[in-house]
């Protein structure tokens, strides 16, 4: 993988540049036809139904980000997120984007109707289970550094669910406990002490593509870093004997400290299939954002 040319600060600029977002209830969804989907089989619709609610959310996030509305910052799952991106979508494209998501949302659930279609299970389905390079009783071993030369500890995560928005672990060293995160990489639950990223990355990471969000410490609410980044390299890369579809995201930003801020800067790489980590690097003056996490290799389920 060859990383991009592309400065982060010019991205940075953009997305200052970029306008306020406002609220605009009154903007109606763009009607979808159902008969689009008249042919696709019942979990072809639910896997689309997933793809136009994540990707909505992702806009909305971003919306919400930029207007400092934090409308959404009460939802759990995708599909509460629907009210509150109606009454806070922005104008421009935005507003355009999420119109359409809704209007395709409405016939997607339309054709559902129609077909009879059960409820969607909350697990993963067996087939796109089986596609994704990890599965339910692995254990994820990482090695863990707080400093450049300091010695290694092992970090380790056992999978025990593959859901549709998420997957979920329970933590076989400190901080223990269960930790959940969302298909894009963000971790949306973790255990108190634990560095979290609720809403840093976003689906679709494509070359190029900008992104940001904050990074915390679960349970303190003065440890948080404002970050940035950009996707600079996308590919397929072999980690711990896996075959992995790699997004490297270069981070930047600042953490509170004291009356002032301080830097951080580094990189995540995580797996876009299933947004698995595969090595975050963290540097900073404040000691809460300084670590290196590499995935060193995965341990089959117990027999």
């Amino acid at each position: 993988m060859t990383p991009s040319a592309s400065t982060l600060a010019g991205c940075a600029l953009a997305l200052t540049l970029a306008g306020c977002a406002t609220r605009a209830v009154d903007v109606a969804p763009l009607p979808a036809n159902p008969a689009e989907f008249s042919a696709w089989t019942c979990e072809h619709v639910d896997d689309e139904t997933d793809s136009v609610q994540q990707r909505a959310a992702d806009v909305a996030w971003t919306v919400d980000e930029r207007a400092g509305n934090n409308i959404l910052a009460l939802g759990v799952g995708l599909t509460v997120f629907w009210p509150a991106i109606l009454a806070m979508r922005s104008d421009g494209p935005e507003a355009a984007e999420l119109a359409r998501l809704k209007g395709r949302y409405d016939a997607l659930r339309a054709a559902a109707g129609m077909k009879n279609c059960p409820p969607p299970s909350a697990d993963l389905p067996p087939a796109r289970a089986a596609a994704l390079p990890v599965a339910v009783g692995e254990q994820l071993v990482y090695e863990d550094r707080t400093a450049l030369k300091g010695p290694a500890t092992e970090w380790i995560l056992r999978l025990t669910a593959l859901r549709r928005g998420e997957i979920e672990y329970l933590a076989q060293t400190a901080p223990r406990g269960t930790w959940r995160q969302d298909r894009s990489g963000n971790i949306l639950s973790a255990p108190e002490g634990a560095l979290q990223w609720p809403h840093l990355l976003r689906a679709d990471l494509a070359l190029g593509a900008v992104t940001g969000g904050d990074m915390v410490i679960v349970g303190d609410p003065l440890a948080r870093a404002r970050m940035r980044g950009q996707v600079v390299a996308v590919g397929p890369q072999t980690v711990a004997g896996r075959r992995f579809d790699v997004a490297v995201v270069e981070l930047f930003g600042d953490a509170q400290s004291g009356e002032g801020y301080t830097r951080v800067d580094g990189a995540i790489v995580i797996d876009r299939r299933s947004g698995v980590l595969l090595r975050l690097d963290l540097r900073s003056a404040h000691g809460d954002f300084t670590l290196q996490r590499r995935l060193v290799r995965v341990d089959p389920a117990p027999g």
